[in-house]
């Protein structure tokens, strides 16, 4: 399948559970390093499936930190899979990413302040290069959105796609003396912690010993502190308060669609070949206590009608659940 995209390494999570900006880039990468060399070790060909690996980053609201972090990655991305993988083909040294914008700068206090950081965050992603954008609705903070905060969210990428021209032209600020320079900065940081993750034994050993975590952890702190002693600064939340509450929409879930998805699967269970699912959830089981690919294997299972509760399940009584470490 040559336009298979088989993995998103993801930083959005990383950022959003309180990581930097810095820690999101080099923690991403170090992720990808890993993925790239287990699959090398695994005997494929590093320009055969490097073209189809994509990113997925969170733009905070730091405007020229995020367009650094964007242009910091691509840079890292493509010496890394030259010089460190050998890889010959230019596609496989292009970063291509996804950007959705933070959700954790959303604040519930005057949440129509929420719209002017998403079109801020979303203006550093086209600046930074992403390929792909999400905008998040002002009114995820308080709940999952509602249609019409759904449909502003949309309208502000397509106002910045269509009628800014910000998307005419390949990064815009390259040139701009405090942008190539706060790029080099992110860049020699995040290089930094790469090595730092390296020399203890790599990312699994980071994930294993807590490292990870303490250090996303601390970043959280210190984040919250700068909060509560002013040092940073949030509209509606520590300055520009106001005692009278903005009130919006807020969707509800009608409880009657999780009723009807249940009985959804209580039909497929009682009117499909459960010997069959049983067979097809064995194979499946088999396999993974092997080398072998496991997609074909997922493949027939959903053929068979097994449920995405049930292969899950499958997998976890071979490979088991992770657990966090405790790290405090």
């Amino acid at each position: 399948m040559p336009k298979y995209n088989f993995i998103s390494v993801s930083g959005y999570h990383i950022r959003e559970a309180g990581a930097d900006a810095v820690q999101e880039l080099a923690f991403t990468l170090a992720d990808a390093i890993t993925y790239v060399d287990q699959a090398v070790k695994r005997g494929l060909d590093v320009d055969s499936f490097a073209p189809r690996i994509s990113f997925f980053f969170d733009s905070h609201i730091d405007f020229f930190e995020e367009i650094a972090k964007f242009r910091a990655a691509r840079r890292m991305w493509a010496k890394i899979m030259r010089e460190r993988f050998g890889a010959r083909d230019e596609r496989s040294m292009k970063l291509r990413f996804h950007v959705q914008t933070a959700g954790v700068s959303l604040t519930a206090q005057q949440p129509l302040n929420n719209v002017v950081r998403v079109a801020y965050e979303a203006l550093a992603a086209a600046l930074g290069g992403a390929q792909s954008l999400h905008t998040n609705a002002m009114d995820e903070a308080l709940a999952l959105p509602t249609e019409e905060a759904a449909k502003l969210a949309v309208r502000t990428q397509q106002i910045l796609a269509l009628e800014t021209g910000v998307a005419n032209v390949a990064d815009p600020l390259g040139g701009s003396y405090y942008v190539e320079w706060l790029t080099d900065e992110v860049e020699r940081r995040a290089w930094k912690l790469i090595d730092e993750i390296e020399a203890q034994g790599g990312v699994i050993k980071c994930i294993e010993n807590g490292w990870f975590q303490r250090q996303i952890a601390d970043s959280a702190y210190r984040y919250q502190r700068s909060l509560e002693n002013k040092s940073r600064l949030l509209v509606g939340v520590n300055c520009f308060r106001e005692e009278e509450k903005v009130k919006v929409p807020i969707f509800r879930i009608d409880p009657r669609i999780e009723q009807s998805q249940v009985e959804r699967v209580r039909r497929l269970r009682a009117t499909r070949d459960n010997k069959a699912v049983e067979r097809k959830l064995e194979e499946l089981k088999q396999a993974a206590q092997s080398k072998l690919n496991l997609v074909p294997y997922v493949v027939e299972c959903v053929r068979a009608s097994a449920t995405l509760g049930e292969i899950v399940g499958s997998l976890k009584e071979v490979f088991g659940e992770y657990t966090e470490p405790k790290i405090y």
